[in-house]
């Protein structure tokens, strides 16, 4: 899912590691989307490898839970020229992800007579907690609360 033209600005890319399927998304600091995908988690690496080359990375946010610090340490080791990981708080990020989902790409037919909380999305959105996991690290950056490397 590829948007308009590439970015003259550095750009964040978004990474919700997982064990199956990877979340993956590249922002621009004043919060246009370029990119975001659900990948395989064996296919993760060479995309981010790709998304790197193809887009003005300054650095990837990822998700802090489960399989983050396995995932960091075989980035450093596998992806060519080193990007910066910083971890942020990825809490709550799949209910988020849901409604933002549905903000995304508003229900259709039958699906929009359905109550809020019962709509499931009809694809995986790890790719929307990635585009998450960016704007909480650029909320936190606007609001002074740097995070820790």
């Amino acid at each position: 899912m590829s948007n308009q033209q590439l970015p003259t600005q550095p750009v964040i890319l978004g990474f919700d590691p997982g064990r199956d399927k990877c979340g993956i998304a590249v922002m621009g600091v004043d919060r246009q989307l370029y990119y975001h995908q659900v990948v395989s988690a064996k296919e993760a690496i060479a995309q981010i490898q790709t998304l790197t080359q193809q887009f003005p990375v300054s650095f990837m946010v990822m998700g802090d839970q489960t399989t983050a610090k396995k995932w960091k340490q075989q980035l450093n080791q596998e992806l060519t020229s080193s990007v910066n990981i910083i971890f942020v708080d990825e809490r709550y990020t799949t209910l988020e992800a849901r409604d933002r989902y549905w903000q995304m790409y508003p229900p259709q037919g039958l699906t929009k007579l359905l109550p809020k909380g019962m709509r499931q999305p009809p694809r995986p959105i790890d790719d929307i907690v990635a585009i998450l996991l960016i704007e909480r690290y650029l909320n936190r950056l606007t609001s002074g609360n740097l995070p820790e490397k």
